[in-house]
């Protein structure tokens, strides 16, 4: 069984993947920020009750866990997927069951800089290292690597540096994405072969920062700026190490960015009424203190209906259409395979297909026909 699809009177496709036959049980590995962070930061952090391990986080599943949403996150779809137990544990969480993956995310988490109460992807790395002999050198190589960060080192960045010129921005940017590379480059030496990188969001459009810099429903486009400089030096960078002969690297990239955009945009196409604002939090946009003891937030009526659920995180809902996206979609969201194609794809053998830029998507190239409400190409 592959992918079930619903044809709804607005004749937009609703995808729900089912890992089905030929998926080997491989582990899931993950690395970055809250984004991906499944209850790290609750073993850091020096509040006894951080907020998201309160109420309203984890509402529409009735369990406040330490994950920034309303319920599930994009890792525990894509560990359901493929079919692991439970998702997959935090990696600080003392007795936990790793055999299927570990999280190494932790909120707050950064490429450069000291991270108060996280760790720097580089940390994160250095902790699956002493968590390595958990797993052996073949089960290692055939599983899977997602990775999200960045989002931290563009705000700080924003913040303490308004005025900064081009010339600064792109040096900035330059120096983030060297550092991940030299992160990957530990991983894969270590014996990780299939990534999946996830693309910076359009950070200038998250509600919190929209709130800050008082924009209104316009985004922050100078933070846009960043997170498209950052972008366009991924797939290249993975290029890289996928070309180099005999070497086993094997990766794929999802545009979240532009999948962001696309909801945002066209918000009632994907079933969000309330795309510039979070369901939880207090302001302008509902964008601060959700789940913060001492701060007065406002709830929304239905989640469900919202793409951000806290100021930078999405809702439940959300989560699972990105997983969804990840797992399933076509080369228009992911290049140049997706994650379940990467999962499947022989490890030890090079690639055949490798990231593009600009990669034209058929709704683009040709007119809409009534045959296109069965092509996934036109939606994503």
């Amino acid at each position: 069984m592959g992918a079930l699809l619903v044809l709804t009177i607005f004749h937009d496709p609703i995808i729900h993947v089912y890992a089905g036959e030929g998926v080997p049980n491989v582990a899931l590995f993950t690395f970055g920020d809250s984004y991906y962070d499944v209850g790290n930061k609750v073993f850091l952090s020096t509040n006894k009750n951080p907020p998201q391990t309160m109420w309203p986080y984890g509402k529409s599943r009735d369990d406040p866990n330490g994950k920034f949403s309303d319920g599930y996150i994009v890792p525990d779809f894509i560990a359901e997927f493929m079919s692991i137990p439970n998702g997959i544990p935090p990696a600080l969480k003392s007795g936990a069951n790793f055999s299927r993956g570990a999280c190494f995310a932790v909120a707050d988490a950064s490429i450069l800089g000291a991270p108060a109460e996280s760790m720097t992807l580089s940390q994160q790395v250095n902790k699956f290292r002493s968590m390595i002999s958990t797993w052996s050198d073949d089960y290692i190589e055939k599983s899977l690597f997602m990775i999200y960060i960045g989002t931290e080192d563009y705000l700080n960045f924003s913040k303490t540096n308004p005025t900064a010129s081009a010339a600064a921005q792109q040096a900035f940017v330059t120096s983030v994405t060297n550092k991940l590379k030299t992160d990957i480059s530990v991983l894969y030496s270590l014996g990780a072969s299939k990534f999946a990188v996830t693309l910076l969001a359009p950070l200038g459009c998250l509600p919190i920062v929209r709130q800050e810099y008082k924009t209104g429903n316009d985004c922050y486009e100078p933070l846009n700026d960043l997170a498209r400089q950052h972008n366009e030096k991924i797939g290249p960078m993975l290029n890289e190490f996928a070309r180099k002969p005999n070497g086993g690297f094997q990766f794929t990239v999802f545009d979240y960015y532009n999948a962001v955009i696309r909801r945002t945009r066209r918000s009632i196409n994907y079933r969000f009424y309330v795309t510039n604002s979070s369901c939880c939090g207090q302001g302008s946009h509902n964008a601060y203190g959700c789940g913060f003891v001492n701060v007065h937030s406002k709830l929304c009526e239905y989640q469900r209906s919202y793409f951000f659920f806290d100021g930078r995180h999405n809702s439940e809902k959300a989560q699972e259409e990105l997983a969804n996206l990840l797992y399933g979609a076509n080369t228009n969201v992911m290049l140049p395979m997706t994650v379940r194609e990467l999962i499947v794809f022989p490890a030890k053998e090079n690639m055949r297909e490798f990231w593009e830029p600009n990669k034209q998507s058929l709704r683009r190239r040709r007119r809409r026909s009534s045959r296109d409400y069965l092509d996934l190409a036109a939606y994503y």
